[in-house]
């Protein structure tokens, strides 16, 4: 039988993809539809306290002149280190040639397609009127760029947004098709991205480290400390999703591509680690005022405490997680390995977020600490958007996987179409 891209033009074989896509991701067992319940319920939660928050003002979460950015912008940081660190499926697939990473790379790219996406609404929901927005959008409000770090912002995110969107949505459809990619059409995207995936995170760093007037985020090596960082909660979260592929799904995931992972954490947990140390030595040893924000931080000030159980509580995670990583056990026993991954990934959530964002504004410039602590509000928008962002995730892996495995192709939808 001629392959169905010869007997199909591309202009009836898109909306069979498109049709196709929508019916996988609705149609699945049991345990798929009361995970995408329990989700769509918890985002409908989140949507709720969103909506009430856009109707009587930012007043209901717990930002203030003072502290200006909170757990929203806490989740947005650390979600696009989550994005950047899916380029660790890209790199050893593509730039070292390494076969058995091609089918489960994708994998990677999904995550970063979400991760981006919610990072992103947690940008919308911190801007109180998200009416507001257009002023962001080159041509109608005031972009300001090149000068503003901002407005680079908005263009790395949505660039590489776009470049995986691409990626993934090319090689589903050839695959689909039964056709090999053309190389032109996505190695030179495959190749950008992982360099975009470097920019993104280095430009959400002089985000922060470019204002001037507070000096927690002052220092050369917080875009490298992003970076370290990515590189652990990136392949983290894709470590425990190739498990939960394998058991639950007919793609085969080779142990390699778990082992390759593990690999990098181990160099990634340690160089975050010692980054950190770096910069404790730098605030502590020197002292001055510079030093007042990680005071309060790890040890209170004038007896506000408000982030030292966060901070204590991410450092012991990190640490335990580094050891756990380190172990020969995680290697062969993936319950050890996937507690591991949790501790890094909590850990770091708490460091890249309440310990970075928030004592950053405390004390102020002119010495005053206004503590902060997020709301209901903030809690239950922040599920809410986790909850969307995981059914994002949950959509296109079962999308693609049904694609990879052959379960469901053009000629399949051919020969099932009435005549």
């Amino acid at each position: 039988m001629a392959e169905p891209s010869k007997k199909v033009p591309h202009y009836l074989s898109y909306p069979r993809f498109i049709w196709r896509a929508l019916v996988e991701s609705t149609d699945g067992n049991l345990l798929f539809y009361v995970w995408m319940t329990a989700l769509t319920a918890l985002a409908l939660v989140g949507a709720n306290a969103w909506a009430h928050q856009v109707a009587d003002g930012m007043g209901l979460t717990g930002m203030t002149d003072h502290v200006s950015w909170g757990l929203y912008i806490a989740n947005f940081t650390f979600l696009v280190g989550v994005a950047a660190g899916g380029v660790m499926m890209v790199i050893p697939a593509y730039l070292y040639d390494d076969r058995e990473m091609h089918d489960v790379v994708i994998i990677g790219e999904v995550l970063a397609i979400a991760s981006l996406v919610m990072a992103m609404l947690f940008v919308v929901v911190d801007l109180g009127r998200p009416d507001r927005f257009w002023h962001l959008i080159p041509g109608l409000g005031q972009f300001n760029f090149p000068m503003s770090m901002l407005a680079w912002d908005v263009i790395v995110l949505n660039g590489y947004l776009l470049l995986n969107l691409h990626i993934v949505g090319y090689l589903l459809y050839k695959r689909y098709r039964n056709e090999k990619p053309d190389r032109r059409w996505y190695i030179p995207f495959v190749f950008l991205s992982i360099i975009w995936a470097i920019s993104i995170h280095t430009v959400t760093a002089f985000l922060y480290s470019g204002l001037g007037g507070r000096y927690f985020w002052n220092t050369a090596i917080l875009a490298p400390r992003f970076i370290a960082s990515a590189f652990v909660t990136g392949p983290a979260i894709i470590i425990i999703s190739l498990q939960l592929v394998r058991y639950f799904t007919k793609l085969p995931v080779p142990r390699k591509p778990i082992q390759t992972l593990i690999s990098i954490i181990k160099v990634t947990i340690l160089i975050n680690l010692f980054l950190l140390g770096a910069e404790l030595f730098t605030e502590f040893y020197t002292g001055g005022s510079h030093a007042k924000s990680a005071t309060y931080l790890f040890f209170g000030m004038d007896g506000y405490t408000g982030l030292v159980p966060w901070i204590w509580t991410a450092i012991v995670l990190n640490i335990a997680a580094a050891i756990m990583i380190l172990h020969p056990l995680a290697r062969k026993n993936f319950a050890f390995l996937n507690t591991a991954c949790i501790l890094a990934f909590i850990g770091l959530w708490i460091e890249k977020g309440m310990g970075l964002i928030i004592p950053g504004f405390i004390p102020t410039p002119l010495g005053e600490i206004v503590e902060y602590t997020p709301t209901l509000t903030e809690w239950q928008v922040t599920v809410g958007i986790w909850a969307f962002g995981l059914m994002i995730y949950t959509v296109a892996l079962k999308i693609a996987i049904r694609i990879l495995t052959g379960e469901s192709n053009l000629q399949k939808d051919i020969d099932a179409s009435p005549p």
